[in-house]
């Protein structure tokens, strides 16, 4: 089968590779599109240390059921579905809980870190186990299907916040992540929801997405941020970003007693002001991947309150991942999603 391979960190290439057959319990899923996350970005040039070459990246993908493995008796082949990104265990105390982004043995699909080496849906076929997959509504079309992981890990990280009755929230950097959490925000009921960036342009594309403020960060956020609030600060500060400047930037900005939810993950370690977290009695959130909101997000999506069609740049065949690849890691502007279809798949 066609296959888009990271070869080594920088070099991507279309590579001939079997064809993989399900096992008992899992599905063999022909990819019909599956979308460039920014964490393919940065294992691209190795910097993320979880997409350790030969591998076939991606993660973000929906097709149609080609075959299924033993034992598996809710899908059936020509079904169009898409697949979580956490392929969980179902068994440990984790699992157990509910907790399934949590699993002791979780792994990740389109990720090589060194204690596992999946293969992604960079390519014409992909297996995944049946419990990570979810039928698709019939009017969704699959460049659409591939944004739903994207807006899972929204909905997660809004999720943990909690209830968001009579809140303002401000939510740092205005990419893929960030306005897809500005937009769940708004669709689970937060009163006022806000949002910052460097970005000009980014903001705009905010705005026009439904945030009650779109703000420039910098010197004067916090200032914004208070002016709008009453001078108290967000109740909740969604962290999109992951960097020392936008960390400080959240604790900054949340009032006494508020929750800052971290979902940015680019650096390793950051600076933590400890004295003002402390202080100001702050709780800081981790929110790592999505826990079962893939129908939830279906359901927004269909129903416009979460819009991911302004947020598609391009839909474009495997054969041009590796030039998109380029762009993505080059930093140019006004790139979002991008979204990648094998031959003979079709991304509607």
């Amino acid at each position: 089968m066609k296959s888009l391979l990271l070869r080594e960190y920088g070099h991507l290439e279309i590579a001939d590779m079997p064809r993989p057959a399900p096992g008992p319990g899992e599905v063999l899923v022909q990819v019909a599109a599956c979308g460039i996350c920014g964490s393919d970005v940065h294992g691209y040039d190795g910097s993320s240390g979880r997409r350790i070459p030969p591998l076939v990246m991606g993660h973000e993908a929906a097709g149609t059921v080609a075959a299924v493995g033993a034992g598996v008796t809710k899908f059936r082949e020509g079904d169009r579905v898409t697949f979580d990104s956490t392929v969980y265990c179902g068994k440990c105390d984790f699992c157990r809980r509910g907790m399934m982004n949590l699993c002791d043995r979780r792994e990740v699909v389109g990720v090589s870190c060194g204690d596992y080496r999946r293969h992604g849906a960079f390519a014409e076929y992909v297996t995944v186990p049946e419990r990570i997959v979810y039928r698709l509504p019939d009017a969704m079309q699959f460049s659409e299907a591939a944004m739903l992981e994207a807006v899972s890990v929204a909905l997660h990280a809004v999720h943990l916040s909690g209830s968001p009755e009579g809140r303002t929230a401000l939510v740092l950097g205005a990419g893929m992540i960030g306005l897809l959490t500005m937009q769940a925000a708004r669709a689970l009921g937060y009163a006022r929801v806000m949002i910052a960036d460097i970005d000009a342009t980014r903001l705009e594309l905010a705005r026009s997405l439904g945030a009650d403020d779109v703000l420039r960060s910098g010197a004067e956020l916090v200032a914004e941020v208070q002016g709008r609030t009453g001078g108290y600060g967000a109740d909740v500060v969604f962290e999109a970003v992951g960097r020392n400047e936008t960390v400080a930037a959240a604790i900054d900005n949340v009032r006494k007693g508020g929750t800052v939810v971290l979902i940015g993950n680019i650096a390793p370690e950051v600076k933590l002001p400890l004295q003002k977290v402390v202080s100001r009695q702050i709780r800081l959130q981790g929110s790592a991947a999505s826990c079962g909101e893939y129908p939830e997000a279906m359901e927004l999506v269909t129903s416009g309150k979460i819009r991911i069609e302004p947020l598609i740049t391009a839909v474009a065949s495997l054969e041009e991942g590796p030039r998109w690849f380029e762009r993505l890691h080059a930093g140019e502007p006004n790139l979002m999603k991008v979204v990648l279809t094998p031959d003979g798949a079709s991304a509607r």
